[in-house]
């Protein structure tokens, strides 16, 4: 009987270790070095991060997605000095949450996790080095905001169908899929190496249109693969560029504390939700990033068009993923069907 109860109520032990490790080491640091008053001048990061580490654990946004725009729009950090802070912090934030995920033993998809992890790592490096030196903040993140938006459309044209059919993880997983999850990975690593995040809810617009995947296993699954994202990011630019700013580093002992607890709480309450909720949380999200973005923004009328043009262009796109995936889904259970009957002939 005990056994049964413990396979029932898993501990999140590794969780709770890291928790009173980080918590132990953050206040001796701040104690030893007489740190508290930053608090003082950085308490609007820290505001800022309560709700971005929630969303982080509870969503396939990392938390840069929320401290993007505010950093650099409305505290007027510097876009590096962000992005540097967003890597650093999910590695606490997004550490804590991924440890939640699995010692609660919540269902993730090992398949996605694996492959497009892969293809973020080396995203990641050749986006460092080569693609997010040429980008200009401001333009890639109305681009990333108004395709973010036509992916949350086009999922939400799918759940209309009440009878959408969902499973639990990848079905049939071809050399082919492997191929597109590195690939998809690989797009999403240089998106992470702009923005400090990017991966997680890029790779999720394949797994839940075209995979057809739960949104309950797929936000945990990106959850995990945006800490490894994230720790990669960390150590890039504080072990090999030697690029992590003092500000940065102080914006982040601010928020240790916050997104330590907020982003495992946020993942512990999506696991107690139902699939459906978790979408609708998802299109609030990206309604508000988007609505967000245009108040902080203020494109002007041609930048506005651009927006509205990747806006249709995306849902059509992610809409074509869709209708690729119904057919992918009905020439499997065809093959599945020629398989059995020559098994009984």
């Amino acid at each position: 009987m005990k056994n049964v109860i413990s396979a029932k109520s898993p501990k999140p032990w590794l969780y709770i270790f890291f928790l009173i490790s980080v918590i132990s080491t953050w206040l001796w640091y701040m104690i030893s070095h007489d740190n508290f008053g930053i608090f003082a001048t950085r308490w609007p990061a820290a505001l800022t991060m309560l709700f971005g580490s929630f969303i982080a654990g509870a969503s396939p946004e990392g938390s840069a997605a929320i401290a993007y725009p505010i950093f650099t729009l409305l505290l007027k950090i510097p876009p590096d000095v962000t992005r540097n802070f967003a890597f650093a912090i999910q590695s606490i934030g997004m550490t804590s949450a991924s440890l939640l995920i699995l010692g609660l033993k919540i269902k993730v998809d090992w398949n996605y996790i694996l492959y497009v992890s892969i293809g973020g790592i080396f995203g990641l490096v050749f986006g460092t080095y080569y693609i997010a030196p040429l980008i200009s903040p401001m333009h890639a993140k109305l681009f990333f905001v108004s395709l973010w938006l036509s992916f949350g459309i086009a999922l939400w044209l799918q759940n209309k169908n009440s009878h959408r059919e969902v499973f639990d993880s990848i079905q049939n997983l071809l050399k082919s899929d492997i191929l597109k999850l590195v690939l998809f990975g690989f797009v999403g690593g240089i998106i992470s190496s702009i923005f400090g995040t990017g991966i997680n809810i890029f790779t999720f617009c394949l797994m839940t249109i075209y995979y057809q995947v739960s949104e309950k296993v797929a936000t945990p699954s990106s959850v995990i693969i945006m800490t490894i994202e994230t720790l990669l990011g960390v150590f890039i630019h504080t072990k090999i560029n030697h690029d992590f700013q003092p500000l940065a580093f102080e914006l982040w002992l601010t928020c240790i504390p916050v997104v330590v607890f907020f982003a495992p709480f946020g993942a512990f309450v999506i696991s107690k939700m139902r699939r459906e909720s978790i979408a609708q949380i998802l299109y609030s999200i990206l309604i508000i990033q988007f609505l967000g973005a245009m108040w902080v923004i203020k494109p002007s009328i041609l930048q506005f068009l651009i927006c509205v043009v990747i806006l249709f262009v995306g849902i059509g796109l992610f809409s074509y993923l869709a209708v690729i995936s119904k057919r992918r889904m009905r020439q499997s259970r065809k093959q599945k069907m020629i398989y059995i009957q020559s098994v009984t002939a």
